[in-house]
């Protein structure tokens, strides 16, 4: 039985790597003695590569998809691999590494803990967490090997996430840093941010072997603390932006808010008098009938609404919409 194994061992052998799982990304093929016969074909897949590796040194790449006779003198590797191997019948060992050509996509990214960098318009300390995704293909495979794969017979996608996610977060703590993204136009900058990262990695990357194709920031989420400071700045933002509308400044909105506060206040006028106080001198304008107060507030913002539409629509000069609005004002 030996000698007929041994027989049979010594006809041609057709090496590929079929139906490869989406997570490798290398595989060497599995000899039992890592010596290639006479007539052997080896069949590159599309989407595949493959490395040949002769005595501990990579000797050849192949890219090229396509059927290789490992016998003929036509193949560009073979005319070093003769010398090399004694027609692959010698003592010599010969190791076949394929490898995955075709991109490696969506891969979801994460901080594992919030980035900390300083608020640039409103200077504050910002804690934020930001996730995305990415695709990336090797660029070089000799150079993936002998900086990062080494001569394993398996190397997974995987273990180039944990590679590329460790990478992420340290380049992403430098970018948020320099880049100085306030926290109200961050989300309007995802993709600026996105692009900024995917150079400064591949930067990395590149000198090991494989590049980021695509990636993607998708959102950020920001702790409690820093959530209730960017919620308090929005209120402010749209209040003002309430007080332009009503041809109003954002102190003159205050006190109609101030009144307004007072007039809901059902503790009677002793709350409502601190609540006046609050409206920086229109305390005194203040009825004790809250209910009255509350319907004089409405019309007259009503009123300045309807002012600042004329003088919008050209209808009311400068200085005549500057007089309507006093005596409306005054009547609070």
């Amino acid at each position: 039985m030996s000698f007929i194994n041994f027989f049979k061992e010594q006809f041609a052998a057709v090496i590929e790597w079929a139906n490869p799982p989406q997570t490798t990304l290398f595989y060497k093929f599995p000899f039992k003695t890592d010596e290639i016969k006479n007539n052997s074909k080896l069949i590159i897949a599309p989407g595949q590569g493959c490395l040949l590796v002769y005595e501990g040194k990579v000797t050849a790449v192949l890219e090229q998809e396509g059927v290789y006779n490992l016998q003929s003198h036509n193949e560009p590797f073979i005319t070093t691999l003769l010398n090399l191997t004694q027609g692959f019948n010698g003592e010599h060992k010969l190791k076949i590494y394929f490898y995955r050509r075709a991109e490696v996509v969506n891969q979801g990214w994460g901080t594992s803990s919030r980035v900390k960098y300083q608020e640039p318009v409103y200077n504050f300390p910002v804690s934020l967490g930001v996730y995305g995704n990415y695709s990336f293909k090797l660029t070089d495979a000799k150079l993936f090997v002998t900086k990062i794969a080494g001569m394993a017979d398996l190397y997974t996608t995987g273990q180039v996430h944990i590679l590329a996610q460790s990478r992420i977060e340290q380049q992403l703590t430098v970018t948020l840093a320099t880049a100085a993204y306030s926290i109200l136009q961050i989300d309007s900058q995802l993709n600026e941010l996105a692009a900024e990262l995917q150079t400064q990695l591949n930067n990395q990357f590149v000198a090991l072997g494989f590049e980021l194709t695509d990636f993607n920031v998708q959102g950020t989420s920001f702790d409690q603390q820093t959530q209730q400071q960017v919620n308090q700045i929005a209120n402010a933002r749209a209040g003002s932006l309430a007080a332009q509308q009503a041809g109003l400044s954002y102190t003159e909105m205050e006190k109609l808010q101030a009144l307004r506060d007072a007039a809901r206040n059902e503790s009677g006028t002793t709350g409502a008098g601190l609540q006046i106080n609050l409206g920086n001198g229109l305390g005194n304008t203040f009825s004790q009938n809250t209910g009255s107060a509350a319907g004089k507030e409405a019309d007259a913002v009503t009123h300045l609404q309807k002012l600042k539409a004329l003088f919008d629509d050209g209808i009311l000069t400068q200085e005549e919409f500057d007089a309507k609005k006093k005596q409306w004002l005054d009547q609070l």
